[in-house]
Order: structure tokens, then sequence, then C-alpha cells
């Protein structure tokens, strides 16, 4: 196995938004995640490419978990605050934040699953 660690310095600094288009997730997320609370467990993200006819950018989906009453109460609020979040993305903006899909299951712990989907457009 050869290792490229001068490639390897590229990947991550694209990943951390230093370089290219896809960069933009890492903040993405880390806002996101903060915005859930200390609580918030996150399960997924995927992203996909967008663009109209102005406007080019990307759609993400993140999911994200909340167990236990006090979490739930966490996710709740994230529920409620996303939509009129103001993110900091530099070179990004954030055009809809949008909660796709709310799941409750009842237990021992109860736990809520949130799914929220994020169009960020370049900022020209």
């Amino acid at each position: 196995m050869r290792i490229d660690s001068g490639a390897d310095r590229t990947m991550i600094e694209t990943l951390r938004g230093g370089t290219g288009r896809r960069g933009a997730w890492l903040k993405l997320l880390s806002e996101v995640v903060a915005l859930g609370g200390p609580d918030v467990e996150f399960l997924r993200h995927s992203e996909r490419p967008w663009s109209s006819a102005t406007f080019t950018g990307a759609r993400h989906v993140i999911a994200l978990a909340f167990t236990g009453r006090i979490a739930v109460d966490c996710g709740e609020q994230f529920i409620a605050a996303l939509p009129d979040h103001e993110f900091t993305l530099p070179g990004q903006l954030v055009a809809e934040a949008t909660i796709a899909a709310v799941e409750y299951e009842n237990g021992p712990e109860p736990r809520m699953t949130v799914e929220a989907e994020l169009l960020l457009l370049e900022d020209c």
C-alpha cells in the first residue's frame, strides 16, 4: 500500500473548507450539532449537488437522535429553531432549512430522531 501524505493533507483541507466546493459540509454539521444541544447524537449526513438557472449549491440531509427526556426537549427546541437559525458559513448561504421527518420512540428512555434538510447556495 502506498500512502501519499500530500494528497491526504489536500483532502483534509478540502473537507475542512480550505479548498473546493464540498468543504462547507463540515462547518454546517458543526453548527447543526451545536444547535441540537449537548445530548444530540449525530446519525448520518448526505449531500447532493443542486442547481438552478442562476444558483449552484448542494442539498444536505442530516439525521440526529435525541435520547432521554431532557434530550427530547432539546430536540423540540432544535425543531423550532432550525428554520430561522442564522448560519455562518463562509462563501455559502443557507437558502432553506426544514425538518423533513420526526420519529418518536417510547420506551424506558424516550428517543426522537430528526431529519433536517438544508439547501446551501454558493455565495457569489
